[in-house]
């Protein structure tokens, strides 16, 4: 393990880069650069997570696709590279399907096929000044997905003179009886639908001029979701842009409406709130990017599972690890609510976490009084842990959280209910001068509704905080370095008496 840099003042010259950064719970590779995570699918009780991968620097380059498993979520083996590229280009972000009833005629009913879909970019056409230099093409295992063979005909789908062209999300559609795909098409979503995996046919085109623009859109996700408490199944459309995220640079917008088999159309309550918010996001903070779900998921378990990648491109290339770059998001459940015919994508931490508690330390009420302390390095790890508590007789008032250390780095987050947001404030959490885009300003999340009284859930791993509020309803994500680990987690007093109610705090597993 390699120590800091001495230039990185501030930084305990003890603490070592893997020590002080690297995260406890989320996946993160061994060495070499990560960005998004792609071709996932469950199958025989393993998750399997691939992600674009360069092995040789921890900038961008050629990209690969890498490859871990998982039989939680949580606790991830990282395993062979999976796909690398060829003389057709680089392997870009796709998806990946069980092929369960032999469609493709790769494998057998007795060995289904895994069948994955990426994107080829190839980068000598792409300096040629051409712009049809990304095509769709297909790989398939006949060993769950431990070994891939590239298809002779590839590509699937070629450019139709679109200079950005790429990631494809395939699903089973049950409903129509069909495979269908969605790509990232310049500024729009395109709709293909397949009987093999292997013919592809348009169907249809989607959000030309719906959400937010001003980027090429990327990694799309499309899924039928039952809305909680009732019979009625909606259509989802998670759309990633970069840049254009509500607070500067990455992050992905979603859609909600209807699916005919060929066309998708938004509900027009989503597309007053479009009208009126711009776009709906899956996560506000600056550190939550190109996310989609597994495949293949029992209906026995019924979830839909989402990771996500835990970074931004406006300073990915440059943040202060050594060895790796880039992990993901906590594994997280989407659910799909309806509030007066608004619909909202929901999300938490997938419930395995629960699983890797080592203590629990519960406090019915904590009165605040100035800045007080919940808890500090004597009675927990501050760098694993799940913190949840009620926030109960809220005014028009600021409700300021700080994780801080004795270096005097401190990251903000809470709630202005005068001003009407949430936010996370890491302008002094840490290092910051190797972006000038990474701490320049606080992100904030709107508040749509008013309330006195909210559920908090806060996420802590190192690097990254994670805060789930109202159940999910508003999720922030950012990561910092500090340049010594946190010791302590309070909150400043608002104007008026305040309490926190059944305050939980779990210290997880370290591993």
């Amino acid at each position: 393990m390699n120590s800091c840099s001495s230039s990185m003042t501030g930084i305990d010259k003890g603490i070592s880069n893997e020590e002080l950064y690297r995260p406890n719970f989320h996946f993160t590779p061994k060495s070499g650069w990560m960005n998004d995570p792609n071709g996932m699918f469950f199958y025989k009780g393993l998750y399997h997570l691939y992600f674009q991968y360069y092995p040789d620097d921890t900038v961008w380059g050629p990209m690969h696709w890498g490859h871990a498993t998982s039989k939680d979520m949580i606790t991830w083996n990282e395993e062979k590279i999976a796909l690398y590229p060829d003389e057709m280009g680089y392997i870009f972000s796709g998806s990946a399907v069980v092929d369960v009833n032999n469609t493709s005629g790769f494998g057998s009913l007795n060995n289904p096929p895994i069948v994955a879909m990426f994107t080829y970019h190839d980068p000598v056409k792409e300096k040629t000044g051409a712009i049809d230099y990304q095509s769709q093409a297909i790989a398939y295992s006949l060993d769950e997905g431990m070994t891939w063979t590239k298809y002779k005909n590839n590509p699937v789908i070629k450019n139709p003179n679109i200079k950005d062209f790429r990631d494809p999300k395939m699903t089973w559609d049950a409903i129509h009886n069909q495979w269908i795909m969605v790509l990232a098409a310049d500024v729009e979503t395109k709709i293909y639908r397949s009987s093999n995996l292997i013919d592809w046919e348009l169907a249809s085109a989607f959000g030309k001029n719906l959400g937010v623009h001003g980027a090429p859109w990327e990694c799309p996700d499309f899924f039928p979701i039952k809305v909680e408490g009732s019979n009625e199944t909606k259509w989802v459309l998670l759309q990633s842009i970069n840049p254009g995220g509500p607070n500067g640079g990455s992050a992905t917008q979603y859609f909600v409406g209807d699916f005919d088999g060929k066309t998708f159309s938004i509900e027009e309550t989503f597309n007053q709130d479009l009208n009126k918010y711009g776009a709906l996001w899956v996560d506000y903070g600056k550190d939550n990017y190109a996310g989609v779900t597994w495949s293949n998921i029992p209906d026995a378990d019924g979830r839909k599972l989402f990771i996500g990648w835990m970074s931004n491109w406006e300073y990915a290339n440059k943040v202060p690890t050594k060895n790796w770059r880039s992990a993901t998001t906590i594994a997280r459940e989407i659910k799909l609510i309806n509030t007066n015919g608004h619909y909202r994508i929901v999300s938490a931490p997938v419930k395995e976490l629960d699983k890797y508690v080592s203590k629990t330390i519960k406090k019915d009420t904590i009165k605040i009084d100035k800045t007080t302390v919940i808890i500090d390095e004597t009675s927990a790890d501050m760098s694993r842990l799940d913190i949840r508590f009620t926030m109960n007789g809220l005014k028009k008032e600021n409700y300021d959280f700080i994780l801080s250390n004795k270096e005097k780095n401190a990251i903000h987050f809470g709630i202005n209910k005068k001003d009407k947001f949430f936010y996370i404030d890491r302008k002094n959490a840490g290092q910051t001068s190797f972006s000038n885009d990474f701490a320049k300003k606080i992100s904030v999340a709107p508040i749509t509704a008013d309330f006195d009284s909210i559920d908090v859930r806060v996420l802590i791993d190192k690097t990254s905080i994670e805060v789930f509020y109202d159940n999910g309803k508003t999720v922030m994500t950012e990561i910092f370095f500090s340049d010594k680990p946190m010791d302590s987690f309070s909150i400043v007093k608002a104007n008026s008496d305040f309490e926190l109610k059944n305050v939980s705090i779990n210290q997880l597993k370290s591993k």
